[in-house]
């Protein structure tokens, strides 16, 4: 029995094929052990959305065939698609897999064993890297358990139209591809079978789902999003990034005629400057984005809005990221991301004049930083002594005193007391139970 370990690189989406790639591995007779051990086979599910993530990628590819040089080391994903040319030549790679190509690991490595003796260095193979933009093809990976017991990821759409200016993702993950809404349906109630009370929807452009499907099988993600609330047995369907121009008064409040909908939305913002956000090549304005988020708070009761943000984006004076930090105050969020621009080859912002140096950067984020700190406690305390519902996840111990820790339906991180009749939603350590109207308690720090 041949040995693989993987180890993912990357957002939602990365995480949710490797996932998929470790159970056809298990199926195909693999034993998975932790990317640490020594094993047969590496893979590396590698992440290209910045220069960073690039070096991150081959460090992990590196460290691979130095944990074991007879090792069959497998890049696989956005830094193939990326960087093909470079890793063909890199001595510490075996077998690049591009996207869309995930699926046929277990033939790929097939095919190198029955062609290649393990003491052989031999060339990456190139022919497993396609066209990525010139694909309409959904890759068709699936998964019927992840290793976290109360939610699970799932991935219903690639690809991105959207080519913002800074963003190499549109040309590693190719153009927009949806799911068949039944696969995603037989997928989730595979895993509500399995226990599974919380399912999340995830894309690279989710909001864009259904929009390459033909006519006559034309769907949208409110249309997937009904299809799934009626599976018996689902509690919660919590929603992945979504661009903020798909949030109109009818798409929120047809959510909210939905119980199970979590009322937490991640709308993707950048920037809070319009004159910012025209250079990123985003297609709203700030007064855009507020009008969604005052949507989402008419319809819900409190929701959780969070959000991302770039600071030191190429041309971003003083006075643009003073109106990028009124315009978060005025919204207030609950939470922020909040990343330094980073310089990507390959993207037009690369090239465009006045780069902020990294100090200023740095200063920008750590004022953000804080400022996400203060809104993210106001927002945690609100819930102080309300009654709501809590998806169970682990026991702890705090000050001696013995609680259950879970997370409310905005996504608020939650402890709750525990007592003997807790006994009666506890399995496996309480994983994936779900316990309705606490008072909460709130883990603020």
């Amino acid at each position: 029995m041949r040995r693989a370990a993987l180890h993912n690189l990357g957002c939602k989406v990365n995480s949710y094929e490797t996932e998929a790639m470790q159970q056809l591995l298990e199926a195909a007779g693999y034993e998975i052990v932790p990317f640490s051990e020594q094993a047969d086979v590496y893979i590396i599910n590698t992440c290209s959305v910045t220069n960073v993530a690039d070096r991150k990628s081959r460090q992990m590819l590196h460290r691979a065939k130095k944990q074991n040089p007879q090792a069959v080391v497998v890049a696989a994903g956005c830094y193939v698609q990326a960087a093909a040319k470079e890793l063909q030549a890199d001595l510490s790679v075996d077998v690049i897999i591009g996207n869309n190509k995930k699926k046929d690991l277990v033939q790929i490595l097939d095919a190198y064993f029955a062609e290649h003796r393990p003491e052989q260095q031999m060339d990456a193979e190139p022919e497993y890297v396609i066209d990525i933009g010139d694909t309409h093809e959904y890759e068709e990976l699936s998964i019927s358990r992840i290793a976290d017991h109360t939610r699970a990821f799932i991935k219903v759409q690639d690809g991105c139209n959207q080519f913002c200016s800074y963003c190499i993702i549109p040309y590693t993950r190719g153009r927009v591809r949806s799911r068949a809404p039944e696969d995603v349906e037989r997928e989730v109630r595979t895993l509500v079978a399995g226990g599974y009370q919380e399912v999340v929807l995830t894309g690279i452009h989710l909001s864009s789902y259904g929009v390459d499907f033909e006519e006559g099988k034309k769907e949208n993600l409110l249309g997937l999003i009904r299809r799934l609330h009626g599976i018996e047995g689902l509690q919660r369907i919590r929603l992945g990034s979504l661009e903020p121009r798909i949030i109109t008064r009818e798409f929120a409040s047809e959510l909210a005629s939905m119980e199970k909908i979590c009322p937490h939305f991640h709308l993707s913002l950048q920037s809070g400057c319009d004159e910012t956000l025209k250079r990123m090549n985003r297609h709203y304005t700030v007064q855009e984005y507020a009008q969604r988020c005052e949507i989402l708070r008419e319809v819900f009761d409190n929701p959780a809005i969070t959000t991302d943000v770039i600071v030191g984006f190429p041309g971003e004076t003083e006075a643009e990221f003073a109106a990028t930090k009124a315009f978060l105050e005025q919204i207030h969020f609950y939470e922020m991301h909040i990343f330094k621009y980073s310089r990507r080859a390959g993207t037009r912002a690369a090239g465009m004049p006045d780069q902020v140096p990294e100090s200023v950067k740095g200063t920008r984020s750590d004022i953000l930083l804080e400022a996400e700190r203060r809104m993210s406690e106001a927002y945690r305390r609100s819930f102080l002594g309300r009654r709501k519902s809590v998806l169970l996840e682990e026991k702890i111990v705090l000050d001696g005193k013995e609680y259950m820790v879970g997370h409310t339906k905005e996504y608020v991180k939650a402890v709750v007391p525990y007592r003997e009749n807790l006994k009666n939603v506890m399995v496996e350590g309480v994983m994936g139970r779900m316990l309705t109207d606490e008072i909460l308690e709130l883990e603020l720090s």
